[in-house]
């Protein structure tokens, strides 16, 4: 619902909102403009009686004085019978310059209040205001919700450029985008009269006046006693009228002066409801508080930004996830489909689970576990196809999954199974899957089917699943899955380096060319997409449908696409990319990885790999530039024989890209692991760590294991913890 709540109305009133973010963004600056061409107020002698009194023997024509909110004094007057009006220094009250409305800024103002509609404009702008608290709100909830909790909030973003970008940007605006629309809706509000603005009609006319000769106007004890920064407007009266009078407006209230007298005849103050209106008018516009309307501008420049990135965001998932056909509403479904899913490939087996169920006659919905609903009243099977994200955690669409579920009504009347996603050399294979199942026995949900669970992918295991389901449901029901994959690049080796052969662990580098990438290519979308080292290359070996995934050690502004394989016995895309021959080409697809990079800034990195876990931690010092300080830690079996990167690694340390190097080999006679040399190195580590270092360990799940164990040694004097860091976005780990 929170989603949907910050979508719709992002999607539909997106070009409203930024049509009156920018407009805003304009107005912002008039306030400041308007402040720094106000003559400076002298120290004294500014109440209000001194500087009219000055006003008035300049100007014996004059007929009222304003004061605008940024401080100018304005006097308006007649000259000739001409009526004329001048901007007033108010040391001297004289005339610095003569004064004219910005015929620019009413232009403005009347676009962004109205869009010179009228009163329909005036409703369409408060829509739009609506819409603009509408998706602050539920995007700060959901930005809450994404970092682990409320007082995660302000924690290191994660996830694509563009996601960060827009997280980050909504962040640093959500307090000025929550002020300027939820004033903008107060004020709309009480333009209509649907609450009240507090606007009393003028005091009442005194019924009697002196009648005698005026009172020079710096004599009128109510004018000296109000500091000229709380006057509005003083209208004099008309000249040779005797029953006339002084028209008084201040911050606090209207009045009345005799003449005659200078006797306060009538007083109304503003009453509480009016000065609410006239503060939440300044806090929308800045009037007054030039400063405020400078931030509120800058608030409002992030949203065509906000803007562009969330419909990228939108529309990239849109495309990402398979178009289900003849989906069913989730109360009219006889079947529910619920899918966790982070990269995109669990929705390929959720369609084809649903093409069958509905070829077979069911009304099936098929949604996100994030969309659980309370109840569905006609289902009669729910089946949870969900992989696995990282450690063992929920996947993107299933992270409010389990939330949602202790909020269900009561046991359903339908049967539930769990069809989990993984890779089983993992140790936390298909975890999350688990998860929910245990979440579920809890609950005492029946099942049409154990738990099951599908390793890397397999169509012939997710066929065979297919078969159970079949025969639990006592129907026909082929489930035939073919992958959808996302367009794929030819990519050409062009140099191999082989490392391993005499240790049994045959590894090699390889590099392959990239795909031209002209005007016309990123145009149609046929272009390689831009990658950084860390990042995964999708590879399909011939003869399978299921891609295998590499580390890049490289960034497309290297030129080319490095990765490092170890051939392992019966790995059919590694046997496949170890036959390969510089001039052989591959079929290959960018997948993003965007939280296993060194964070911006020039904090130190400490980069842990073993194995061909160097291969992004080598891309990572190659594009170290600016010399930031990098420490490696690397293990091996043999420097004879897989010193992976050796000679690079000695050109970087020269170059200062590296700051230190440390190597620990297994297969020598003093033989050590690289948990080991971590040990060794720890008061160096920790005071890289209490120095703000970001720690990026790359290679196998046991190594991470032993890698963390030694760094919770390590850290134990400075009651730090590996945990810690990593909910700092300090600690970051690629294993498989």
């Amino acid at each position: 619902m929170l989603r949907q709540l910050h979508k719709y109305p992002g999607l539909i009133a997106s070009l409203l909102v930024v049509f009156l973010a920018l407009s805003g963004v304009v107005l912002s600056v008039l306030p400041a403009l308007d402040r720094a061409g106000a003559p400076a107020v002298p120290a004294t002698g500014t109440d209000v009686a001194t500087v009219a009194g000055k006003i008035a023997a300049n100007f014996p024509g004059i007929e009222h004085i304003t004061r605008t909110p940024s401080g100018k004094v304005i006097a308006f007057y007649y000259k000739n019978d001409q009526p004329m009006s001048s901007l007033i220094d108010p040391a001297t009250g004289k005339a610095i310059a003569p004064y004219d409305r910005s015929k620019f800024e009413q232009w403005m103002k009347s676009l962004h209040r109205s869009l010179f509609l009228g009163d329909k404009g005036r409703i369409t702008a408060g829509v739009g205001a609506a819409a603009m608290l509408i998706l602050t709100l539920s995007g700060l909830w959901m930005t809450a919700r994404r970092m682990g909790g409320w007082s995660k909030l302000l924690s290191k973003s994660r996830g694509t450029k563009m996601q960060r970008l827009h997280v980050d940007l909504a962040r640093l605006a959500v307090v000025g985008l929550v002020l300027s629309s939820f004033t903008g809706i107060y004020i709309t509000l009480a333009t209509f009269e649907i609450i009240p603005d507090g606007m009393a009609t003028p005091p009442a006319f005194p019924e009697s006046v002196n009648g005698g000769a005026t009172m020079p106007v710096d004599q009128i004890d109510a004018l000296k006693n109000l500091d000229l920064g709380q006057l509005r407007e003083l209208v004099f009266p008309y000249p040779g009228d005797p029953t006339d009078v002084y028209t008084l407006a201040t911050d606090t209230g209207d009045g009345y002066i005799d003449q005659s007298t200078g006797e306060m005849l009538t007083w109304q103050p503003h009453s509480a409801i009016q000065q609410i209106y006239e503060t939440i008018y300044m806090l929308h516009t800045g009037k007054g508080l030039w400063w405020l309307a400078l931030l509120l501008g800058l608030a409002s420049a992030t949203v065509p930004v906000m803007a562009f990135t969330g419909i990228v965001m939108w529309w990239r998932a849109r495309k990402g996830r398979p178009r289900i056909r003849a989906n069913q509403g989730a109360q009219a479904a006889d079947t529910i489909i619920l899918v966790g899913s982070e990269g995109g490939s669990t929705w390929g087996f959720a369609r084809t689970l649903h093409d069958s169920l509905t070829k077979a006659g069911h009304k099936v919905h098929t949604a996100p576990m994030n969309s659980l609903k309370p109840a569905y009243r006609k289902a009669k099977n729910m089946f949870i196809l969900t992989a696995t994200y990282g450690d063992g955690e929920a996947p993107q669409s299933a992270k409010n999954f389990l939330a949602r579920l202790k909020a269900f009504n009561g046991k359903p009347d339908f049967k539930v199974a769990v069809l989990g996603f993984g890779d089983r050399q993992f140790p936390k294979f298909a975890q999350f899957a688990r998860d929910v199942d245990a979440a579920l026995e809890s609950r005492g949900w029946e099942r049409l089917l154990d738990t099951d669970f599908i390793d890397r992918q397999s169509t012939q295991e997710f066929n065979r699943w297919g078969r159970d389901v079949a025969k639990a449901l006592g129907e026909e029901l082929a489930l035939e899955h073919v992958p959808v994959l996302p367009r794929r690049h030819q990519l050409t080796l062009v140099a191999r380096e082989d490392y391993g052969a005499e240790v049994q662990a045959p590894t090699s580098i390889l590099r392959f060319s990239l795909p031209e990438s002209g005007l016309l290519a990123r145009i149609t979308g046929r272009a390689m997409p831009k990658f950084e080292a860390g990042d995964l290359v999708g590879i399909i070996p011939p003869g399978s449908n299921v891609p295998r995934y590499y580390s890049l050690a490289s960034s497309a502004k290297d030129g080319m696409l490095e990765i490092c394989v170890k051939k392992h016995p019966g790995g059919q895309c590694s046997g496949y990319l170890h036959e390969l021959q510089p001039g052989d080409t591959v079929q290959a697809f960018i997948r993003p990885n965007p939280d296993f990079r060194p964070a911006k800034g020039k904090a130190p990195v400490i980069l842990i790999g073993a194995g061909t876990g160097i291969g992004p931690l080598a891309g990572f010092i190659r594009g170290n530039d600016k010399a930031r300080p990098m420490h490696l830690y690397f293990g091996a079996r043999d420097p004879k024989s897989d010193f992976l990167y050796r000679n690079d690694l000695e050109q970087w340390l020269a170059e200062r890209k590296l700051t230190g190097l440390n190597a620990a080999f297994s297969r020598v006679e003093n033989r050590s692991y690289v948990q080991d040399i971590i040990k060794q190195d720890a008061e160096t580590l920790r005071e890289l760590i209490n120095n703000g270092a970001q720690i990026l360990v790359c290679g196998g799940r046991s190594m991470a294991n032993g890698v963390m164990e030694a760094l919770e040694q390590v850290l134990a004097p400075t009651g730090l913890e590996p945990a810690t860091l990593k909910a700092q976005g300090r600690y970051a780990e690629d294993v498989y």
